[in-house]
């Protein structure tokens, strides 16, 4: 039975106000956010880093993926009057196999996992997916619930080649207000 600790996810934030269809950048500061935005990102949600804790491969290869770890972000001062809602896309480096999935960053030693998003509920949130998710913006502040579990890559899984050590995958939030 093989075991690894600290697996993790890298979540930067990037705010920008919009009113209808963005185009998505190649690399987003989450420093950088207009004057005029509707709510501001608390501190704890600059970079957010989600430690998947010990994961076991022989579950990864019966079931084929993890249970999810929660993790949140967080905006302050919402301002209802400028704007009422917010899209919530998901940007970083897709899988060829697992379309919509987080591949693992370059200088990673893990092999034959990515990193699946969903909403609370469960609702798949793709990385580089055409669709966001709608948020209702209310005034005071407002808790993004969002989860992220492991999930084995089919080739890995089906010859048995999943190499569960140190990893980090980077995906960038952007909130375009509307």
């Amino acid at each position: 039975m093989k075991q690894t600790f600290l697996t993790s996810l890298l979540v930067l934030v990037a705010m920008a106000l919009q009113s209808g269809l963005v185009q998505a950048t190649d690399n987003p500061d989450p420093s950088a956010v207009p004057a005029n935005t509707p709510c501001t990102l608390h501190s704890d949600s600059d970079e957010v880093q989600l430690d998947f804790k010990r994961v076991i491969d022989r579950y990864l290869y019966r079931y084929g993926l993890t249970p999810a770890r929660a993790f949140a972000l967080r905006l302050q001062a919402c301002d209802s009057q400028l704007l009422t809602g917010a899209r919530l896309r998901l940007t970083g480096s897709e899988s060829s196999e697992l379309p919509g999935l987080l591949t693992l960053d370059g200088a990673s030693t893990a092999n034959g996992v990515v990193i699946g998003l969903q909403s609370a509920n469960g609702q798949a949130l793709p990385v580089n997916g055409d669709d966001a998710w709608s948020l209702a913006l209310a005034p005071g502040d407002l808790t993004i619930a969002l989860q992220a579990y492991l999930e084995a890559e089919p080739s890995a899984q089906s010859s048995r080649n999943i190499v569960l050590q140190r990893f980090n995958a980077t995906a960038f939030v952007a909130l375009d207000y509307q």
